[in-house]
């Protein structure tokens, strides 16, 4: 009997191992925690979204109303909703926020808990509602709508008796939240005079009261838990910009944690992105003696908002005629068109695209060429395992030159939030460097435009390895940097 050929055995198996190892799909990389939630990127996908100041201060003239208002001087007589939709669907807006009731108390919906409200106005004849006529036009044009409700209460006599005013409040939560059909986000904020009433909010109670309404709302305020304001109405977020953040060091109206607001936390335990509120005026609501800001102003709210791993929320308040006024109409078109200027063309395209390493190899699903791709959560550039430092991608433009002032860079934050420092060369040149990049970031650079055969984004330190999910080089026309030269080449 012949001895068996151990060799060809030992062969034999290697050669499946070898077969079946090569069968299996490369997979995703761990995600990093935390994560977002389905409606938080979706809110984060928005960019842009709008505020409506309105109540009786649009027609006193004033930013805090006392609460001594009478409903009777609410009357905007030529009140148009769909107007307000279609300047926001004009802004390439998805989601618009109306104040259903400001500090002053008076409530834009006919509340059953309290005659503070239009049905005293002589507005239809005190049978109007403003918050059913916003969410029937949003709903028209396929906007999503959100609702603000003021904790501080300057006209309720409840205010400052905790657990009477608790009540009432909650109880006006349960009629928008009930009333109005599907709300993505609900406003809470802790403004307050300082000659205001000791009062506890029971704002563990209302968030559960709101999930339990509506499951798939953002809760938006100082502390979350969905959205977290940036620190400022100024509409900027700190150069360095996590949406991870420690909770349990926030709470709501705490002026000590503004910095802390406006940077988040590459340790933080709880995604909870910020969002960037400002007024398109200089005052939250509408005065005669007010204009809109230049559009010079609003894109560098944009770049520092949307550009900065933020939602930007835009508030564009209506006149004492109860529409947008003309002049804010037209500055939103500016601003929707100047963006779709710059970033409705991407020269990256026209480039070839190489890394340093990629996961599973050149077959591996997750090479460079993904950065060019539509889709900016869930496709991506992943470096190999093996590599641990000197990540970098680079774009070289099939012929020629390529000339730009803007570098967009995603990064696939449904796997977690990684980067924490990269810099950009043209030509071996440095002509940027950053923190965070998160969902996007943008740099607007303070050289000007500049022209090279080669641009190569280095990410220097991440959280485990970087995933970039979309790379954008483009064109600003309105961008003309003070004492600079405007185009310059940087080789």
């Amino acid at each position: 009997m012949a001895e068996p050929n151990n060799s060809l055995h030992i062969f034999t198996f290697l050669l499946l191992l070898f077969q079946l190892a090569f069968s299996w799909k490369v997979t995703p990389p761990l995600p990093i925690l935390p994560l977002p939630s389905y409606s938080q990127l979706k809110w984060q996908q928005r960019e842009i979204i709008m505020f409506l100041h309105f109540g009786v201060n649009t027609f006193t003239d004033s930013e805090w109303g006392t609460g001594l208002e009478s409903p009777s001087i609410f009357n905007p007589t030529g009140l148009n909703a769909n107007q307000w939709a279609d300047a926001a669907a004009q802004a390439g807006v998805s989601l618009m926020i109306l104040t259903a009731k400001h500090h002053d108390g008076f409530c834009l919906w006919p509340s059953k808990y309290t005659d503070h409200s239009v049905i005293g106005s002589p507005w239809k004849n005190g049978l109007g509602d403003v918050v059913q006529e916003f969410v029937n036009a949003a709903k028209a044009r396929d906007i999503d709508s959100g609702l603000y409700l003021s904790p501080w209460d300057r006209h309720d006599r409840r205010y400052g008796h905790v657990k009477l005013y608790n009540e009432y409040y909650l109880a006006q939560l349960q009629e928008l939240l009930n009333r109005y059909g599907s709300v993505r986000e609900i406003w809470f904020d802790g403004a307050k005079g300082s000659n205001a009433p000791n009062m506890t909010y029971d704002f563990r109670e209302w968030f559960s009261m709101v999930k339990e309404l509506q499951s798939s709302i953002n809760i938006f305020s100082d502390a979350g838990p969905d959205v977290r304001w940036v620190g400022n109405e100024k509409g900027y977020a700190g150069s360095t910009c996590w949406s991870t953040i420690n909770a349990t060091s926030l709470s709501i109206g705490n002026a000590s944690t503004l910095d802390y607001l406006n940077t988040g936390d590459p340790k933080g335990t709880n995604w909870l992105p910020a969002e960037c509120d400002v007024s398109i005026r200089t005052g939250w609501f509408w005065h005669k003696s007010q204009a809109p800001k230049r559009l010079s102003e609003l894109l560098d709210i944009y770049y520092k908002s949307v550009g900065r791993n933020c939602v930007l929320l835009l508030n564009v308040p209506p006149n004492t005629t109860g529409l947008i006024s003309e002049s804010d109409v037209l500055r939103l078109k500016q601003f929707r068109g100047a963006i779709n200027t710059i970033f409705s063309t991407n020269l990256a395209e026209n480039c070839s695209v190489e890394a340093s390493s990629q996961r599973g190899g050149e077959n591996g699903g997750f090479g460079p060429k993904n950065v060019l791709d539509d889709d900016h959560l869930w496709s991506y550039w992943a470096p190999s395992e093996k590599e641990r430092e000197n990540y970098w991608i680079e774009l070289k433009p099939k012929s020629g030159k390529i000339k730009f002032n803007v570098i967009r860079i995603q990064e696939a934050i449904g796997l977690g939030q990684r980067i924490k420092k990269h810099e950009i060369y043209v030509d071996g040149n440095r002509v940027a460097r950053g923190s965070t990049v998160g969902y996007k970031r943008l740099h607007r650079l303070e050289m000007g435009v500049v022209d090279g055969f080669s641009v190569k984004i280095k990410i220097v330190k991440a959280k485990g390895i970087p995933l970039i999910s979309s790379i954008g080089l483009h064109f600003d026309p309105f961008w003309k940097p003070k004492g600079k030269v405007i185009s310059q080449r940087v080789h």
